[in-house]
């Protein structure tokens, strides 16, 4: 009797130990339905497409990564009530980006909830948000941003308008929330100092999310004398934006933030060609090989476009700094984030220690037609037409980091 009682014993650590096999798991909380589904859907399959290859690998650290889609709605009280729900299930790694204002109300919950569980501790990610307060008076030891946040970009954006002297007039239209304020204000700062010439004839602010029609907002930028429109618009709101701009027949460039994000090549097409920039991390001329087959490899897996370069890495930047703590605690990991360095496909990227903000190189692109890697399924995609180096991007912080003690 004793015999098979140890080989039930025996068994049911066996058991046990495989069941508590640790995972990764780090959980996307984004719109995975509604008017910016898009946006959110192709966030989380770039994420999975990604997790796969870390686990082809050896995973983090030696564990398996597991990415957990939640759907916020693109709502504040939404998201919080997603992130509980990751908390509870033992989920300390959370991601997000569509909306600085989601982006807020996390920021808040983790510093929040760390103070209050130590020993239990989350990590917010930020692929997105990028209202530059959170890595300036907000900064936290707790969240690390991705992505270049406002200013940088528009640094990089006012820096190419400095040399073109065909832009004299310029119209703001933003989602009307503080990323959308943010993108106007650091626009309007800018161009006074590069191009005080630079005549800003209007500004709107339009809800997010909820504009079915654009075509006042077009009609009043047709009728304002403009020759260029600055938009921070993002999802459903930058590809109606555009779309109705070409059926118009504005001719006349947007720059963008967003004007690659899933949708808007489709339905702009030939309309869009040499009329809509952006200003990102990535383009779509490919012209590395590890880039095109990242592009054939995605769309061909996902349906989607390798147009998250930054989601890659963040999670090669997690798995390096796992590697380097030998840990996958989230605030060993923490800790391991700041200063590191990896190279990506268009250049060094590092984690600054002082704000947790990314520092990158950006490029400036136009959708051009007859591209050898079409996006969406179409021969259109952004050509690079500059670079701004990572130097060139930074931006000083005002940050004052507070640090949990290293242990």
């Amino acid at each position: 009797m004793l015999k098979p009682l140890l080989s039930m014993v025996a068994a049911t650590v066996l058991l046990v130990g495989t069941a508590s096999a640790d995972t990764v798991r780090i959980a996307l909380i984004d719109p995975l339905t509604g008017p910016m589904a898009a946006a959110g859907q192709s966030a989380l399959d770039h994420l999975k497409f990604h997790a796969e290859k870390i686990n082809e690998n050896g995973g983090i650290n030696g564990d398996k990564l597991e990415i957990v889609g939640l759907d916020n709605k693109v709502n504040p009280q939404e998201s919080l009530v997603q992130l509980q729900k990751a908390i509870d299930d033992g989920i300390r790694y959370v991601t997000q980006g569509m909306g600085s204002s989601v982006g807020s109300a996390l920021l808040a919950a983790v510093n929040k909830h760390n103070q209050r569980n130590p020993g239990d501790e989350v990590l917010y990610l930020n692929i997105a948000a990028v209202d530059p307060a959170f890595t300036n008076e907000r900064c936290s030891f707790w969240h690390f941003r991705f992505d270049a946040h406002v200013d940088m970009k528009m640094n990089a954006m006012t820096s190419w308008i400095e040399g073109r002297d065909d832009i004299k007039k310029v119209y703001l239209i933003n989602q009307d929330y503080s990323f959308g304020r943010a993108v106007a204000e650091a626009a309007t700062k800018m161009l006074k100092e590069k191009r005080p010439d630079i005549e800003i004839v209007g500004q709107d602010f339009h809800p997010l999310a909820k504009v079915k029609d654009f075509t006042p907002y077009v009609s009043k930028i047709q009728s304002s004398g403009a020759d260029a429109v600055i938009t921070g618009n993002w999802g459903q709101d930058i590809t109606l934006l555009v779309k109705t701009a070409a059926d118009y027949g504005l001719d006349m460039p947007f720059l963008t933030y967003y004007g690659a994000m899933a949708g808007v090549v489709t339905q702009v097409g030939e309309a869009g060609v040499d009329r809509i920039y952006q200003v990102n991390e990535y383009y779509g001329d490919f012209d590395k090989p590890e880039m095109a087959e990242q592009q054939v490899a995605m769309y061909e897996e996902t349906g989607w476009d390798y147009y998250w370069l930054r989601l890659t890495t963040m999670l090669d930047m997690i798995d390096a700094a796992a590697e380097k703590a030998d840990s996958t605690d989230p605030v060993k990991v923490a800790f391991a984030l700041e200063d590191l360095s990896i190279e990506t496909t268009t250049g060094e990227v590092v984690m600054r220690k002082s704000d947790h903000q990314m520092q990158l190189p950006l490029f400036i692109s136009v959708l051009k037609d007859d591209m050898e890697y079409g996006a969406e399924g179409t021969d259109f995609n952004f050509h690079k037409i500059a670079e701004i180096s990572r130097d060139e991007v930074s931006l000083p912080t005002t940050c004052k980091m507070r640090r949990p003690k290293q242990g």
